[in-house]
Parts: C-alpha cells; structure tokens; sequence
C-alpha cells in the first residue's frame, strides 16, 4: 500500500471511532500526538481506537490524544482534516435542537476535564510549552546537520562543504529569538508579527553600538528568555493601544508605539536581565553537573517521569533552549532521557512477570520498539501507569541511568545534545560533548544500558506484590467459548478499569498527564 493510501486509512479507521466528523470539534497534532476537542467523549470508542496497528496509546486532557508517533502524526493529521471537512460537507443539516444538546453535553465533559489541571501555573506552563514546541523540528533538524559537521571537520572530509553545512546549522539559531517572539505574541494573544519585530531588536547586529547598565550590548544577549519576555511586554503594550488608540489611527498608531515602547525597555532593561538569567542558567548547570554530577543525574533522572505526568517538564523547556543556544548543546537532556531507559527495563520485567497475560504481553510487544526510540506514552500510559508499582520501579531505572552519566559529567566527560525532543536511541544523531563524540555516544549509549537493567531488576524484584501478581498474571483473553457466543472478545469492568488509564487514575497516578509532548 502507498504511504499516502495508508495514512488515508488510519485516518478512516479513527474517525468513526471517536464519534465520526460530528463529534469533533478541533484538530491538532504535536510531534507524536492527534490532539482532537470532541463533543461528547462518550461516543469514543478507547478499546477498538488502541486495537489499531497505527495507534499506540491514547490519552485524555483537555483535548482527547491518539498516539500516533513522529512522522506519522504529521501524515495523518492532513488526511484527517480531509476526511472530517467531506463528511460535514456530505451531511444533512441537523435539528438546531440536537445540535445544542450535543454542544451542551459536550461542553460540560469538557469542562470536567479541564478542570483537573486547569491550574494558573501549569496553565502558564502550557502556553510556554506551546512557544517552544513548535520549534523543535527545526532544532532537531539543524542539530542533525550540525552533528554531522562536526563529525566531518573531525575527520577532515569535505573542506569544501562543512562552512555550508555550517551555515545551515546555526542559521536558525542565529534567529531563534524571532521565532520564540512571533510564537509568544500568537500565544499570548498579540499580533503575533510585532512579538517577532520586537524579539528581532535582540539578534541585531546594531545593538554592539548601544550601552546600557554601563556596558555595551552583544547581539543575542538575553537570547530566548529575552525574547520571550519582549514580547509578552509587546502583547500587553497592544492591548492597551487598541483600547485607548482612535480606531481611525489604530492601523498607523498601535505597532509603531507597540515597537517603540517595547523596544526600548528591551534594550534598555530585558537585553541585560535575562542576559544575566540566561549566564546564571549555564553557570548553574555546569557547577551542578561538575559538583554534584552523580547524584544531581539520579535526581532528574528519577523524577522526570512525575514530572511529565504533573506536567511540569515543560518548565524545563526553556532551560533546555537556553543552554543550547549558550554552549551548543543541552547537558540535561541526556540525563532526563534516561527515564525512558528504565521505563523499557521496567516494561521488559512486567512482561516475564506476567506470563499468562497475553493482552499486557502484545502491548508490550508492539510498544517496546516505540520505547527505545524514545516514545514513552504507550509503555507508560498502557502497562506501567495503570500497574502502579512499575511506573515506580521505572522511575527507578532512570534514577541510576541519569547518576551514571552525571556521574561522567562530574569526571569532566560532558554530554549534551544539540537539540530537544527525540530521546532513547534516536538521540545518537544528536549528541555532543568536550571529548569528541565517540566517548560521548560511549557513555550515553552505556547509560541507556543502566537504566535498562536497573529499571528491569528493580522492577522484577520489587514491581510486584502477590496480590498484583494473582490479579494480573491470568489470561486477559475470553474463553473460545465466549468468544464463539458472543461474536468477539469483550473483556470485564474489572479488566478494562485496569487496563485503560483513560478511565482513571492508576494506583499511583500523580495527576491526570499533560498534553504536551512527553518523549522519554
């Protein structure tokens, strides 16, 4: 089959099972996820979705989440979008009065999700998330190419095209700051093109003539932080001026004093404030991880899994951001990435632990190779969430994956990556350091080996209670008998209460997990 035909398909095979075009509302994708608002979540039919070979989880926010992986995401969200637009267009019109009973119901479901983390900080949190997610293709791609330079320079291949190359990679973080402002100004709710005339004041060249605080400014000082913060100002100058701004002026008033005024409490305030939180951001991360490098790594390392499901990872975003565009690469993203390492050491130990449950063991098949590419949603949201103790005895596995290579760190052997995002095995193309990158990928790719193996005897050992085991160690599959009466398997409450973190917090779920995307 085509590529095209069969993301068709996958797309075909999802819709009638979240209700059908009717029952959606909104469409997005993020880097692994179909983001989909729906009217009514009733109509969705969470098993027969998670059957599909496309489908490797779902998840449930403000929005209804189909893990669908990076690539593929970005595929079938267009076909998507096509298949719902001919069904409306196909359609009869609907009684105005069913519409509004559908409208009402779903709008109260959706309410009742929202309301579980509709808290003002992880509210401010997503709308950070939302300015840097989007730009992380492009730090992935330009990190490739810069890694791939690297490697060349290293062994003096092509002199001819490595300055090309070069250039291809640090363009985009030459102009990163415009992009984070643009984004920040839509997010924010400006004009999202004076966010990014304003952030572009700080990665001019003109500004090496402007003293302020009695030194004299470097372009690209306060960097993204900067960035961030001369656009929000931006949105709030805006706003004002379309308030107190004639309408008949408004078009020549409000972007020039919008540019104005931002500009110049940006050159003459945010350039040096946030240039001074973006050194200490580094120089804190460098003394940590030359201090403290062992035990600062098994702290991130064990807790980063809590912290996707609180959705507190995305203040870390920035900070991630910050130090590649300071040092050229993230020292704390291959720490943080050895959460996924013990996620896969603990969903290897669920699986010879439970040998009579078929249904845990396919899921663990089909997941696990999503896993060590760094896609954690469905091993976490599928078989050690909804278990309890191995999300804890995952959490453990990263622990000593993380102290492993902070633990090189703090012995002077720095790894980084040069972008955000990809974790597992499909950080390697991205990965950087002091000592060249053989002894970086060295390390890494051993540290992976820890997290592995400590999250699979932590969980063997320890993931299990006996009344956890006689509970799940059966068959999840019907009798052929009740298979043969019925017309197909249809597992009980129980099992599916279980089974299914969508219906509920597992035994030791921290909190309803966050929309944005959690690739560890």
């Amino acid at each position: 089959m085509a590529t095209e035909d069969k993301n068709r398909a996958t797309a075909a095979a999802i819709l009638p099972l979240v209700g059908g075009a009717a029952n959606v509302s909104s469409i997005a994708h993020c880097m692994t996820r179909l983001r989909l608002g729906l009217h009514d979540r009733s109509l969705v039919d969470d098993e027969a979705l998670k059957a599909l070979p496309a489908v490797m989880g779902v998840v449930e926010d403000d929005t209804y989440q189909i893990v669908l992986g990076p690539g593929t995401v970005a595929r079938v969200t267009p076909e998507f979008e096509q298949l719902v637009e001919e069904a409306r267009e196909a359609a009869p019109p609907q009684a105005a009065v069913s519409s509004d009973d559908l409208a009402a119901q779903g709008a109260a479901i959706k309410a009742q999700q929202k309301a579980k983390n509709a808290t003002p900080f992880k509210l401010f949190l997503r709308k950070i998330a939302n300015i840097f997610v989007p730009l992380i293709p492009a730090l992935i791609g330009c990190g490739i190419i810069a890694g791939l330079n690297g490697l060349l320079v290293n062994l003096g291949w092509l002199p001819a095209v490595t300055p090309a190359l070069a250039a291809m990679a640090s363009g985009f973080m030459a102009l990163i700051a415009v992009f984070v402002g643009y984004n920040t100004a839509k997010e924010f709710g400006g004009t999202p093109i004076l966010g990014g005339a304003v952030a572009a004041i700080i990665v001019f060249p003109g500004v090496a003539n402007i003293d302020a605080f009695g030194q004299t400014l470097s372009p690209g000082q306060g960097g993204v932080l900067g960035a961030l913060g001369a656009a929000v100002l931006a949105v709030y100058v805006e706003k004002w001026c379309r308030r107190w701004v004639p309408e008949a002026l408004d078009v020549l008033v409000t972007p020039a004093l919008t540019v104005l005024i931002s500009g110049l409490a940006t050159i003459f305030g945010l350039m040096y404030v946030a240039g001074e939180i973006s050194s200490a951001i580094g120089t804190f991360a460098d003394w940590l991880l030359s201090n403290g490098g062992a035990g600062a790594g098994f702290v991130l390392g064990g807790l980063f899994l809590p912290l996707v499901m609180l959705g507190l990872h995305q203040a870390l975003i920035p900070i991630h951001t910050t130090l590649i565009e300071q040092q050229g690469y993230t020292v704390l993203l291959p720490i943080l990435a050895m959460a996924g390492a013990g996620q896969v050491g603990a969903a290897m130990a669920v699986y010879f632990r439970l040998p009579r449950n078929e249904s845990i063991r396919r899921t663990i098949k089909s997941a696990l190779p999503a896993g060590l590419l760094g896609v954690g949603e469905p091993l976490i949201y599928g078989v050690s969430l909804p278990l309890g103790r191995p999300f804890i005895t995952a959490c453990v596995g990263g622990a000593f994956g993380g102290g492993f290579v902070g633990l090189f760190n703090q012995l002077g052997d720095t790894v980084g990556s040069t972008a955000i995002g990809p974790s597992g095995w499909a950080l390697f193309p991205l990965l950087d350091g002091n000592h060249g990158l053989g002894p970086t990928i060295a390390i890494y790719g051993a540290g992976l080996l820890v997290g592995y193996v400590a999250g699979f005897l932590a969980t063997y050992f320890f993931g299990f209670s006996k009344d956890l085991l006689t509970e799940f160690n059966v068959s999840q599959d019907p009798a052929p008998s009740t298979v043969a009466a019925t017309g197909g398997p249809h597992p009980s409450p129980d099992t599916e209460e279980s089974a299914n973190p969508a219906n509920g917090p597992g035994p030791t779920d921290p909190g309803s997990p966050d929309k944005a995307p959690a690739r560890v």
